[in-house]
């Protein structure tokens, strides 16, 4: 078998190195393109260019498969929980119980945020995105840890690790608590991580909450889910920012900033804006179904087919059977997601939807699941970003311990070639 790739420009041959990944994945190694042709590649979004070796996750959009450090998705989510993922994706195996349990009371120890932080909170106005809001608060948490992580001391990594994933899903839960003008509520040690979120955002002084089981194996399967998904915009913009050696927090709050646009973390968002949509319009599912088959229309639907996946998301299989419990659990009669039941069976029948594998994906089932909760629109990113969190940390992790250069990709100019200046009075 050729081990190499040949390119020829202008009369003369160039080999190429071919590399193979642990799962047959091939690439043409053209570290060397330019320097020896005076080439570079164009590749506009990075659809075909690998921009780095990764350890992390492997996916396959044709197969419908994705595994975190060889584990397939279906059965973290059936056994684990997120926390032990989190130590799974960042640290690369699964921890033992004596390394899960310190690993989760380091995070305990990290779980207060600086009171200046509540400060800094008061100052955004309630109209603010959580999103922005969750960038912003993520990236001050560096003015309260200013000092650099020594990723080639283990201890050093580990605390900055715990640190991490303690504060941002405290200030993430701010975030929510500040706009829904509840007092802002802090950890209990006692609970496990997903008991925690719900309490975090959801109990109030008032009453008792009431914490159910049925809703924290779900919160905990979509948090899982969201964990990690190779180099996505978030994930290689985490990367890119934190090649520059920018810290952690700065390489986060990137992430979070990535993750806010509709085409990424906000597509579970836009789902149910096209509810709604529907909803206000009458309720005639079948009228957009039509809508969307024409392809003269520029009604489009959210939340079904996926970039990646060309056959059916893995992920998307999991959780529809967590969101159907969630529904039953809570016993919920809204119009809204009763239409969302309804666009998913005709999806799934439908020969048009099947034959172009326009199925259902997880943005279409988180967005159900968090409205269920009651979750206001604008936070749906916010809880994506809590599971992406682990993710992004492996990410920033790999890359730094790994000697990545700092990312500079390049261009291929289409302005003006030079000219002169001229002088205002001239112009």
């Amino acid at each position: 078998m050729e081990n190499t790739a040949k390119l020829i420009f202008e009369g003369k041959e160039y080999e190429f190195p071919i590399v193979v990944g642990t799962e047959n994945e091939k690439a043409i190694n053209i570290e060397k393109l330019r320097a020896l042709t005076g080439l570079i590649t164009l590749d506009s979004g990075y659809k075909n260019t690998g921009s780095c070796k990764s350890a992390i996750t492997f996916l396959d959009g044709e197969k419908g498969i994705l595994r975190y450090r060889g584990y397939n998705i279906e059965e973290l989510a059936a056994k684990a929980e997120f926390l032990e993922v989190a130590y799974l994706l960042i640290f690369g195996e699964l921890p033992t119980a004596e390394e899960y349990d310190d690993f989760k009371k380091t995070i305990h120890k990290y779980t207060l945020v600086h009171e200046d932080m509540r400060h800094i909170m008061d100052g955004f106005p309630r109209s603010a995105h959580p999103m922005g809001v969750l960038a912003s608060a993520t990236s001050a948490l560096t003015a309260f840890n200013p000092v650099p992580v020594n990723v080639h001391c283990p201890k050093h990594v580990y605390q900055a690790v715990c640190k991490a994933i303690a504060k941002v899903t405290i200030i993430a839960s701010w975030v929510y608590r500040k706009r829904e003008g509840l007092p802002l509520n802090y950890y209990d040690n006692s609970k496990g991580y997903i008991e925690n979120i719900l309490r975090l955002f959801f109990e109030i002084p008032t009453e008792e909450y009431k914490i159910n089981p049925t809703i924290v194996s779900a919160l905990n399967k979509l948090l899982i889910l969201h964990g990690d998904h190779e180099q996505n915009c978030s994930t290689s913009t985490v990367r890119l920012v934190g090649s520059s050696e920018a810290g952690l927090f700065a390489s986060i709050s990137s992430g979070v900033s990535a993750l806010w646009g509709r085409l990424h973390g906000g597509a579970n968002q836009a789902v149910i804006e096209m509810l709604e949509e529907i909803h206000k319009d009458g309720g005639d599912v079948d009228k957009f179904i039509n809508k969307a088959k024409d392809k003269n229309d520029p009604f489009r639907l959210m939340g079904f087919g996926h970039r990646v996946y060309k056959n059916f998301d893995p992920r998307a299989k999991i959780i529809k059977v967590a969101a159907d419990e969630v529904l039953n659990a809570l016993g919920i009669d809204d119009p809204i997601l009763g239409i969302a039941k309804h666009l998913e069976k005709v999806a799934l029948e439908d020969e048009y939807f099947k034959a172009r594998n326009l199925y259902p994906n997880v943005d279409f089932y988180s967005g159900i699941i968090y409205k269920a909760l009651g979750m206001h629109l604008e936070m749906f990113t916010v809880l994506f970003a809590i599971g992406r969190l682990p993710g992004w940390i492996a990410q920033w992790k790999e890359m730094r311990q790994g000697g990545e250069p700092i990312g500079r990709p390049r261009q291929i100019y289409v302005g003006a070639t030079e000219r002169p200046f001229v002088e205002l009075n001239k112009r």
